[in-house]
């Protein structure tokens, strides 16, 4: 073929970018709801509007292309709003997790060097604690400009606070009016812009900014689509947080379909963590009767459940898929169907899935035995970490994305995750996955959370030490409720998996993961029970 007489122009090439969702649904489903938060209603065409003129003011204040702009909100209309209307400006947004503490905000906002941050009103005083931190440190970095998201249907003039606000900020719904008629929207220059950076949960004590690009979420928005077998027009139930991997990208993929962002309705998706399906479960009679009128979708990403749980979801109505990913993947790359005989389904933009050898690279056999790394390849993985000491090319090495996670690979084909690379206990020779037990203890009746580690053994190297939350009315822990648990693993599990170190209590859990690096210091400071 001649190539001489091809052409690739502004005609039929434009970068993509998931802003175009947004534009779409004005024109396809302007008239028809987009969001809903309690007596809050929004169609498309007014959140397109919306998102214009946020966008506007944004460049008004000077902020700029690729300048990072911060979120520190829950699950409201503001926080979808900015999903687009912060890239509409050519910016950069940083959802931020609403369990940070002070210090670790302060930490993360010294490493981002936002221009502002937008703060929902009932999360204020932590961000103020964490803007004063950042004044007296070392940073050279001019502080944020602050931006009060006060209540959906407050007006500016309402809203208020018994808290000093720094000089000159600002208020959202004073965004709106500040802004240019006929605001030209900033595109990209280049579809792997970034677009957003997430953090990751900081469960190795070492929360990291993880840059999306405007493609990768542009695809994987596609993805999650059809990952979730969601039709035309769906109802998205807002449970997982849009601050986890921008919400696993459905802000974007549900303006791909008209859809509508809702807090409670005739739903039919929902995803987020498996503590969902147990707060199903456990609703009154009364509550469960109305969710078994049509069947939903969820996708949960996390340990599951007792299998009780599952069966006991299944029957309310609802189909359950559980998600594999990361924060690198920007959300689930791998959903399987929670029923027997169905396959798992990668994501539809993922180029590869595999176990391999840590040094041969090549796939581990299809026996459920070989242990290697789980690694992925494809166009919806995350362009690298933000100002990483450490270089992003070696989490690429090899041409695959390697996720620190070990699996084996059965022969059907399915991926069984065995635990971190860094979590896997090395006792005696034999190699333990943590997932297993901590597994197999949360089928026990008394038992709440638990989580497991390897504490150090002069014999063995490691041996498991198990952390154990009771449920409500079984005591705080002790020699009777170790002897009890070891005698129930000792059922379940071989030998040398059993644990026979108990520490009883909460899990340290700052930012919704439990943080085993912590867990591992206290587990060889302690003795066998305590």
């Amino acid at each position: 073929m001649n190539k001489a007489s091809l052409v690739q122009c502004s005609a039929n090439y434009i970068p993509l970018s998931p802003i175009s969702f947004l534009e779409r649904a004005a024109v396809v489903h302007g008239d028809k709801i987009s969001i809903v938060y309690g007596g809050v209603r929004f169609s498309w065409q007014q959140t397109l509007e919306r998102c214009l003129k946020v966008a506007s003011a944004f460049v008004h204040l000077g902020i700029s292309r690729h300048d990072v702009v911060a979120a520190f909100a829950p699950n409201i209309p503001a926080l979808y709003e900015l999903h687009f209307s912060i890239p509409m400006a050519g910016a950069v947004l940083c959802a931020l997790n609403i369990r940070l503490h002070a210090p670790a905000l302060a930490s993360i906002l010294q490493q981002l060097e936002a221009k502002a941050i937008l703060v929902d009103h009932q999360y204020l005083e932590v961000v103020l604690q964490a803007l004063d931190i950042l004044s007296q440190s070392n940073s050279t970095s001019k502080p944020p400009l602050l931006i009060l998201i006060p209540e959906c249907d407050q007006s500016s003039s309402s809203s208020h606070t018994d808290l000093d606000l720094p000089s000159g900020a600002l208020n959202y719904n004073d965004l709106q009016e500040s802004a240019e008629p006929g605001f030209q929207i900033l595109r990209p220059n280049n579809e792997c812009d970034p677009i957003s950076v997430s953090y990751t949960s900081g469960s190795t004590g070492n929360p990291k900014g993880v840059v999306y690009s405007h493609r990768a979420v542009y695809l994987n928005s596609l993805g999650a689509i059809f990952q979730s077998d969601m039709r035309k027009i769906p109802v998205f139930l807002w449970t997982v947080e849009m601050f986890r991997c921008n919400g696993w990208c459905f802000p974007w993929a549900v303006a791909a379909l008209g859809g509508t962002n809702i807090c409670l309705r005739s739903v039919t998706h929902l995803c987020g963590a498996p503590s969902i399906l147990k707060i199903l479960a456990d609703a009154s009679e009364n509550d469960q009767t109305r969710v078994t009128k049509s069947r939903v979708e969820i996708i949960v990403a996390g340990a599951l459940p007792a299998p009780e749980i599952l069966i006991k979801v299944t029957e309310l109505g609802f189909n359950v898929s559980h998600g594999y990913g990361m924060t690198e993947a920007l959300g689930p790359a791998i959903v399987t169907p929670c029923k027997p005989k169905l396959e798992s389904q990668y994501n539809l933009m993922m180029e590869g899935v595999d176990v391999k050898d840590l040094n041969s690279m090549e796939s581990v056999p299809y026996d459920g035995k070989t242990m290697g790394e789980i690694m992925l390849r494809g166009n919806t993985l995350m362009l690298g970490y933000l100002k990483n000491s450490n270089p992003n090319h070696e989490v690429f090495k090899g041409g695959w994305y390697r996720t620190g996670d070990l699996a084996v690979r059965h022969s059907d084909g399915y991926i069984q995750m065995k635990d971190r690379a860094r979590d896997i206990i090395i006792s005696g020779g034999e190699s333990i996955s943590t997932l297993e037990v901590e597994a197999v203890l949360l089928t026990h009746p008394q038992i709440l959370e638990a989580a497991v580690v390897g504490k150090h053994d002069e014999v063995l190297g490691e041996t498991p030490c198990a952390f154990v939350k009771l449920k409500e009315g079984f005591g705080g822990g002790g020699e009777d409720s170790c002897k009890e648990i070891v005698k129930f693993c000792e059922e379940k599990l071989p030998v040398f998996m059993v644990p026979q170190a108990f520490v009883f209590g909460d899990l340290p859990n700052s930012t919704g993961r439990v943080q085993k690096f912590v867990l591992k210091k206290k587990a060889n400071l302690v003795g066998s029970q305590e």
